[in-house]
């Protein structure tokens, strides 16, 4: 038992090692919170145009457009879903970022970013699909165009419907954002693997790394919870 404590609390407590996967949950939160952010304005336009190329009544050249749109959309969609996420990064790394400037952090926020938002539209597809069609007309009959009803009427109510699975997205996200330590970000897994080379034993600072996003994910899904729990109930009253 001794030796197992000394293993960790070299890998833990000397020479304040903490401080490195301290720095390391940073760099997690911030590339997590901006890629939900990048993923989230990314798919909620992918969703709209899948959602509304079939509705579109006009012709010309407004409809070969959105149509166009659409194929796009959905091309990207499948592509970003279809591929590991880690060949995503490294693709986006190697083929556009080859300068010896190019920030990895703003690489894998990036690349996180455009894979997220393949998922988020999706989601957000599903919750304005799951708002009743007589919404829209309703908001029609109101004097709204369709771009005001979509904004006013449908959004806010898909929101509602979504905000859950978007909590979860962010979730998965977090610990997708573990594979960045291939291009030498200074994440929890890579300081972890940092910490093990110092100290010739990389098992206790992986253990480490587990725990720290195994209480990140433990606290946003109780949150995610209380969350949904006040929300059914600000429905209900």
């Amino acid at each position: 038992m001794g030796s197992i404590l000394d293993r960790f609390y070299r890998a833990f407590i000397a020479e304040e090692r903490y401080l490195a996967y301290i720095e390391g949950l940073k760099v997690t939160i911030e590339i997590s919170f901006f890629a939900i952010l990048i993923g989230v304005l990314i798919g909620v336009v992918i969703a709209v145009v899948k959602v509304s190329s079939p509705k579109y009544q006009g012709k010309g050249l407004g409809k070969i457009l959105l149509t166009v749109a659409e194929k796009i959309c959905s091309l990207y969609v499948t592509i970003i879903r279809g591929t590991p996420v880690m060949l995503q990064l490294l693709i986006i790394y190697n083929l556009i970022f080859t300068s010896r400037d190019a920030n990895e952090i703003v690489t894998a926020i990036i690349c996180f970013g455009i894979n997220s938002g393949a998922y988020v539209s999706e989601i957000v597809r599903a919750g304005i699909e799951s708002i009743d069609k007589g919404q829209m007309e309703a908001g029609r009959t109101l004097g709204f165009n369709y771009v005001q009803t979509m904004g006013y009427i449908v959004m806010p109510q898909a929101v509602r419907n979504i905000l859950p699975a978007l909590g979860n997205e962010f979730i998965s996200l977090i610990k997708e954002t573990s594979v960045a330590s291939v291009i030498a970000v200074s994440d929890i897994m890579k300081n972890a693997q940092y910490v093990g080379s110092a100290t010739y034993d990389i098992l206790p600072p992986l253990v480490i790394a587990a725990g720290v996003y195994l209480v990140m994910v433990i606290g946003l899904s109780k949150g995610l919870e209380v969350f949904g729990r006040r929300l059914g109930q600000s429905d209900r009253n």
